[in-house]
């Protein structure tokens, strides 16, 4: 019988939120405690602590050379679990067993250090999962060359920028030969080129009986390389088996067929608390316009992206009002609410979905809209002819068209 790679086993994982826990208290508070209350008594209550599950009780395997998807909404405890098979945090009850050397690539910010340059962290990356001078000096230019900073690799990190580090951070995991390959929505980062050699590398370690456990929010990109899918919702596994059900499944659980999504889960800093198509059904050629409501606790500039998937997931058509299309906007504190005209849309009938990004221009993503906006294409006959749609010419990526049209700040 075959030992698996990784066996979770009643995974929770609990988190306080809010509360002033004392055994948090920085040195300087302690010792001015310890001034003004010599006799015991903290003079301060210490609250109770609201507490939530961010996972629980969540069991698995995954057996060597398999490629497991793990999909679900934000928030549903993806990157958590990822944190705890990586060893970043311990489990607050069950245990993991891990089979075999593991790399790891996060959340931007975990595994380099900012201050050492690429070259230094290809060093620094490898001697952590135990390779010897002589097997990293061997993968070095390989890394780089998949990289493609080649021009960068004596620079500090820090002075990257988010797609550099995440094509590094890929390169060097990926190559460092691990027997165990944890990967968050590396194929978010980077062109299309980089994300099709991202899939080729992952099926290359998988094809050597390696091991590969995938985020993802591309459910064609799940679809084409697990063979098995875990559906996250809520902390908990609703749903785990061959990747094209789980990922049926999650589609029938948390579609929007009336074209309105609203966060449920939002984040505390800037986010999209809702979208809404003002039509659901258009014709070829037609233009898209959505109505949105933007939350931010204070000023800030910031830009929204969309991309227009198909039905398999793929993504057809890219927009942007990020500074090089002049139309990026500042935030007030509150509601704000913006309406984007997309388009005209050159699409032939059939299904398609919406994903939004709110985004700080060329820095950061404030937040992505868990789910998409679905509309319907129900009239597309201009030459009778597949050719006649731009998105049959080939399977890259459109760029249309988008206005910010009539921004009202509450």
């Amino acid at each position: 019988m075959t030992v698996p790679s990784i066996r979770a086993m009643g995974v929770s994982k609990e988190y306080a939120r809010g509360g002033y826990n004392p055994s948090l208290r920085t040195f300087r508070e302690a010792l001015v405690g310890a001034v003004t209350r010599p006799f015991g008594g903290s003079g301060r209550p210490a609250a109770e602590p609201d507490r939530f599950l961010a996972l629980s009780d969540v069991t698995f395997d995954v057996q060597p050379g398999e490629v497991v998807g793990i999909i679900g909404r934000n928030g549903a405890g993806k990157s958590t679990l990822l944190k705890i098979l990586s060893r970043i945090t311990a489990p607050t009850r069950g245990r993991v067993e891990i089979r075999g050397r593991i790399a790891s690539l996060l959340e931007v910010g975990t595994g380099f250090h900012p201050e050492l340059t690429g070259r230094e962290n290809i060093r620094l990356n490898g001697a952590i999962i135990g390779m010897t001078g002589a097997e990293i000096a061997r993968k070095f230019d390989t890394i780089v060359a998949f990289s493609g900073v080649e021009k960068f690799i004596d620079t500090p990190i820090k002075h990257y920028s988010s797609g550099m580090y995440m094509r590094l951070a890929f390169a060097v995991a990926a190559h460092l030969e691990p027997e165990i390959l944890v990967v968050d929505e590396v194929l978010a980062v980077g062109d299309a080129e980089f994300q099709k050699k991202s899939l080729g590398k992952m099926n290359e370690i998988a094809g050597r009986g390696r091991t590969v456990l995938l985020v993802s929010h591309n459910l064609s990109a799940v679809g084409a390389l697990c063979q098995n899918a875990i559906l996250l919702d809520g902390g908990r596994i609703l749903h785990q088996g061959p990747a094209a059900e789980t990922i049926a499944h999650y589609a029938s659980l948390f579609r929007s067929d009336d074209g309105v999504v609203t966060e449920d889960r939002p984040p505390s800093g800037p986010h999209i608390a809702s979208a809404a198509l003002a039509a659901t059904q258009i014709a070829y050629g037609d233009r898209l316009v959505l109505a949105c409501v933007l939350q931010s606790p204070d000023r800030r500039r910031a830009a929204i992206e969309i991309e227009i998937h198909d039905e398999l997931g793929r993504k057809l058509i890219y927009s942007s009002t990020a500074p090089m299309h002049g139309q990026e906007f500042d935030l007030q504190p509150g509601a704000n609410r913006i309406s984007l005209a997309i388009g005209p849309l050159p699409l032939a009938r059939g299904s398609y979905e919406i994903h939004l990004w709110l985004i700080k221009p060329r820095v950061e993503e404030f937040h992505r809209l868990s789910l998409p906006v679905r509309f319907d294409v129900v009239q597309s006959d201009p030459g009778g002819v597949g050719f006649d749609f731009q998105q049959s010419y080939d399977r890259g990526c459109l760029t249309v068209p988008i206005a910010v049209e009539r921004p009202e700040w509450s």
